[in-house]
């Protein structure tokens, strides 16, 4: 025997009713009669067979069946509305998902910021998101696997807007024998190991910086190049906004180089399809702009 089934509609009457505090408010949320909404409710009900609701003066309250069961259902519920943008989002031409590729130097905080605006007004596309160093931005160009790239690198074929200038200090731990030599000379940087950050990319890597030591540390991310030469264990260029804490903390030290203690990285972004980018990756390339403008100002960039 097939028994009636239950619907969305059914369970979004009852949640008003709780929600609104009875009846007659539901009745005015959901634009339909007072008869129509007892109705709805008591043939869910009957259809369940246990009861959901008891009258208690003029208030309909839930019983503890009641509680459980609505529960339930608003997750349901939610499910079921987000399924219902995410249609509209598809038929409207939105993406349902960005592939962002960003080069490890672009502050985090910057890349958040953007993010969590976006979030915000479109929770319900999924965002990848991919850290590459260098090449590691081009290679994924080359592989067809991103809708925006935040790169040092423009591909031939790749149009980039100008977004952020990264600055590099030289910098060891105060401890440092370099740092008893006076004005240094590259000749005596030789002598020092130095921390490097290795290229991701796979086809055509690239070095960046100084690379004239004759002993090298080469590490995968900027934070264990912090924290080795941190330690002692040599010396190197680091971007700026990732080490503002330990240059006022005095945990590193800026080198006195003869030349070169700071250096430059423009960073561009890159959407990949150009013109004919949806309109989700169109709209988080103009947050990520729209993050690193407000701090244009002049106002510090957090790590």
């Amino acid at each position: 025997m097939n028994h009636p089934k239950t619907t969305l509609e059914q369970w979004r009457t009852l949640q008003t009713v709780i929600d609104q505090g009875g009846f007659a408010q539901a009745a005015t949320q959901l634009h339909r009669s007072q008869s129509a909404i007892s109705y709805s409710l008591a043939k869910l009900q009957q259809m369940l067979g246990v009861e959901l609701l008891e009258i208690r003066g003029r208030r309909a309250e839930l019983t503890a069946t009641g509680q459980q069961l609505l529960l339930r259902a608003r997750a349901l519920l939610k499910d079921a509305g987000e399924l219902e943008q995410l249609a509209q989002q598809i038929k409207q031409g939105w993406e349902i998902e960005i592939e962002l590729v960003f080069d490890a130097i672009f502050p985090s905080s910057l890349l958040l910021s953007a993010l969590q605006s976006f979030a915000s007004e479109h929770p319900l596309t999924r965002i990848q998101l991919r850290e590459v160093v260098l090449s590691g931005a081009e290679d994924a160009l080359r592989k067809g696997e991103a809708d925006l790239v935040i790169s040092p690198l423009v591909p031939s074929g790749y149009i980039g807007e100008k977004l952020l200038e990264v600055e590099f200090i030289a910098v060891a731990h105060p401890d440092h024998p370099l740092h008893h030599q006076g004005s240094i000379s590259y000749q005596q940087l030789k002598n020092e190991t130095q921390l490097v950050i290795r290229d991701s990319g796979l086809f055509q890597q690239r070095d960046f910086g100084w690379l004239g030591a004759k002993h090298r540390w080469t590490v995968s991310n900027i934070a264990t190049s912090i924290n080795a030469i941190r330690r002692g264990l040599g010396f190197g260029w680091l971007p700026a906004h990732a080490i503002d804490t330990e240059l006022r903390e005095g945990l590193l030290k800026a080198l006195p180089l003869q030349q070169g203690q700071r250096r430059q990285a423009l960073l561009y972004l890159i959407m990949v399809r150009g013109e004919t980018a949806g309109p989700a990756t169109r709209l988080l390339a103009e947050l990520l702009l729209r993050s690193v403008r407000s701090h244009d100002d002049g106002s510090e960039i957090q790590p």
